[in-house]
């Protein structure tokens, strides 16, 4: 449903109460090729799944006074200990939130931060076509790493796959591992906070 012009809109870190809030968002998609999965994730399931992403990488949400309407978060890239420097990056709206300008906050936001753990790359994968977040990557100068084609079938075709990336950190020498993002918030409140309170002051 679209929101009204006076409806406010704020970012803030996710916390495990807004878990249902963020699958409410993310269930409509599963009918879409935007993501492979195929059914929405059952509560317990996911509340499971999100949890246990908070414990080291950031997770924002978007909301109303009544609501999340959207949501940014980074997980593993790849398992391996030598990917530990990397993330991969989703960010996701309520149909009637997008081109706002939330989905650039939330994803201005959530680099920043991931910079701020040390995490030195930020990955992406997006089913093709979709403009909207192919033009988001490209806002924030990520590189298209290549195309995998027919990466998958969904809704009664093969669908192609881009993968973007972008260096938002050195590739030092020696590289101290990335701090779980609790860590981060302990040791660096102040400057999470700043990050936050500039995503709410970006025009929308």
């Amino acid at each position: 449903m679209p929101l009204s012009n006076e409806t406010r809109i704020s970012i803030r870190l996710a916390t495990p109460a807004d878990v249902e809030g963020i699958r409410r968002v993310y269930a409509p998609y599963v009918a879409t090729p935007i993501t492979f999965e195929e059914e929405v994730p059952a509560p317990a399931g996911y509340s499971a799944t999100m949890e246990q992403v908070m414990l080291f990488y950031p997770c924002l949400v978007a909301c109303t006074d009544e609501a999340v309407v959207g949501f940014a978060y980074a997980h593993r890239q790849a398992e391996r200990a030598a990917y530990d420097w990397n993330a991969e990056l989703s960010v996701y709206l309520e149909e009637g939130v997008t081109r706002s300008g939330v989905g650039s906050a939330l994803y201005r936001a959530l680099l920043d931060l991931l910079a701020l753990q040390g995490i030195r790359a930020a990955y992406a994968r997006v089913t093709l076509p979709n403009p909207a977040s192919e033009h988001l990557h490209a806002r924030f100068a990520f590189e298209t790493m290549g195309v995998q084609k027919n990466a998958g079938f969904k809704d009664g075709a093969w669908r192609d796959v881009a993968w973007f990336t972008k260096q938002i950190g050195p590739y030092d020498a020696a590289p101290e591992k990335p701090l779980p993002f609790p860590a981060v918030m302990a040791k660096r409140e102040e400057a999470v906070r700043r990050i936050i309170e500039e995503a709410n002051r970006e025009p929308r």
